[in-house]
């Protein structure tokens, strides 16, 4: 019983081969139809106005040299800009003196002490314009017109923000208020 069960799937599997192999193999073959005579003319040639071979420009093509232009053929990125020409810088006939550079900034407010946080953050610079006492840590701006580089023990780095310029303005001392 158990061999007539594999013989039968043996036969199915057979017959399922052969009708794939035929339908396979059927679709090779050429199709005839009433239009088979114009498929074996030749085919019209191409016109070409000059069959001979243009020996000058293969010449020209090798001797030809390859010049480099700086580029990296092999990368993406384009190449730099090409430096403009140096112009030639007339000789100055007047020969009077540069004008001076203008004086270094000082400060509105008076720059009287400075401080430390306990917790190891930047020094503290105190200033005062007489009514008002204005703390302003290193890296923060003053008046919104200076920026505080540097709080020193004798002096504070400032620049002004405006200008680029750079100045110091020096720690002064208050005395002790006078009694009437």
């Amino acid at each position: 019983m158990k061999q007539k069960k594999q013989l039968a799937v043996l036969v199915v599997l057979l017959l399922t081969a052969g009708v794939i192999w035929f339908l396979y193999f059927d679709r090779d073959r050429p199709i005839v139809t009433a239009d088979a005579g114009s498929a074996t003319q030749n085919p019209p040639l191409l016109s070409v106005e000059n069959p001979q071979l243009h020996t000058d420009r293969l010449k020209r093509a090798r001797e030809t040299e390859y010049k480099s232009t700086g580029r990296n053929i092999f990368s993406l990125t384009p190449p730099p800009p090409p430096q403009p020409p140096p112009t030639p810088t007339p000789e100055p006939t007047d020969i009077s003196a540069p004008p001076p550079p203008p004086p270094p900034p000082t400060l509105p407010l008076k720059f009287f002490g400075y401080g430390t946080v306990p917790n190891g953050s930047a020094r503290r610079a105190f200033f005062t314009d007489g009514e008002e006492v204005h703390v302003v840590a290193e890296g923060e701006l003053l008046l919104n017109r200076f920026r505080i580089l540097k709080v020193g023990n004798a002096s504070l780095e400032f620049e002004e923000v405006s200008s680029g310029r750079r100045g110091t303005a020096i720690l002064e001392e208050q005395g002790a208020p006078s009694s009437p």
